[in-house]
């Protein structure tokens, strides 16, 4: 709509008469309409095909966009090895994307050895070619420690600086850090204006920010920097989680297991902790460790519930750790180990944990 109206239809016409000519980028271009329906119906298998002819094509845009649909399964099977293949071609050739997703690989091991460092080196890489999704890589790098020191100032400049560039991820994690007083003051204020800035916003799939959806939710739930609203707050996750994103799943499944905006429903609930589980949310696992313990929308499973705080603790979620040294000193679900009980303790207050605290 640069200059005239927006006339999708047209848009795609002409992408098409590119693509026609052999032109490489209008392939992709129109591989990205057959994903998100822009001009045209959804055909996902269509657009497979036209990443694959523009990779062929030695296109750069067109390799990264088949490792996408490999990594997702648009139009194919999974298949996450070819798609680190093809992400560490496009790296090798100097796309800042395929950078940002090899690191991506290494800090997650996905068909790879986890390599903190080597994840690091390429998101610097990345950001050093101006590339927004580098700079969040390497700005949580120094949050968190990956392959470097903590440096929240560090982390929050960069967080500051994708943001400029109007990455809804980055104006998300800039929000937390205002949440947070990570690298700078609490500003709850500036907190809640950045999650809902986010959330308006469009993720590089083309869909809404889910992450800022559910931080929003969170304001709203808690009153950080706006007035409580628990039906705003349910809302919202339930936007988060349709659009598949785990943390929002976990905290709609917290609210149907504690009655927050809506009547409580234990079984719903459960299956919610479930989903976010099944997606890899550590928090989603421990509760559902809970549920299976005290019997909340399934029948109690010692068992179940000694597992699901094992997966949960390993990942080092300190609450599961808790509940895992608690297992392990009352023998619930495995055999009674002391020993093992004070080092789950131990891990979980070094968390922070006050109960571990006590415990010890």
């Amino acid at each position: 709509g640069v200059g005239m109206s927006i006339n999708k239809q047209k848009a795609f016409q002409l992408n098409q008469k590119a693509a026609d000519l052999g032109n490489a980028f209008g392939i992709c271009i129109l591989g990205y309409y057959y994903i998100k329906g822009i001009g045209t119906d959804i055909d996902k298998k269509k657009a497979f095909e036209l990443y694959q002819k523009a990779a062929n094509l030695g296109n750069l845009l067109g390799i990264n966009g088949l490792g996408y649909c490999y990594l997702y399964g648009i139009g194919t099977d999974i298949d996450k090895k070819k798609a680190f293949e093809l992400y560490q071609k496009t790296a090798d050739l100097g796309s800042a994307f395929g950078i940002c997703i090899l690191g991506y690989y290494y800090i997650k091991g996905i068909e790879t050895d986890i390599d903190k460092k080597k994840a690091f080196e390429l998101f610097q890489k990345a950001a050093d070619l101006e590339n927004s999704y580098g700079m969040i890589g390497l700005g949580h790098c120094y949050q968190n420690g990956i392959g470097t020191d903590i440096d929240k100032k560090k982390a929050f400049e960069l967080f500051q600086k994708a943001t400029g560039l109007e990455n809804s991820s980055g104006i998300d994690h800039l929000g937390y850090c205002y949440e947070n007083g990570i690298g700078t003051d609490i500003n709850e204020n500036k907190a809640f204006e950045l999650y809902q800035k986010a959330a308006d916003l469009e993720n590089l799939d083309g869909m809404r920010n889910s992450y800022g959806i559910n931080s929003l939710g969170y304001c709203y739930q808690h009153g950080i920097g706006t007035d409580v609203d628990k039906k705003k707050a349910l809302e919202l996750y339930q936007k988060a989680a349709d659009l598949e994103n785990a943390f929002g799943i976990f905290n709609l499944g917290y609210c149907y297991q504690n009655g927050i905006g809506t009547d409580i429903d234990k079984k719903k609930a459960f299956e919610l902790f479930q989903k976010a589980a099944d997606l890899g949310n550590v928090d989603g696992m421990n509760n559902l460790g809970y549920c299976y313990q005290n019997g909340i929308g399934i029948d109690i499973n010692i068992k179940k519930a000694f597992e699901f705080y094992q997966r949960s603790a390993n990942l080092e979620n300190s609450a599961a750790q808790y509940n895992l040294a608690m297992m392990y000193e009352n023998g619930l679900g495995t055999v009674k180990d002391i020993n093992k009980a004070i080092y789950w303790y131990k891990k979980s207050a070094k968390q922070g944990c006050q109960d571990a605290q006590n415990k010890l």
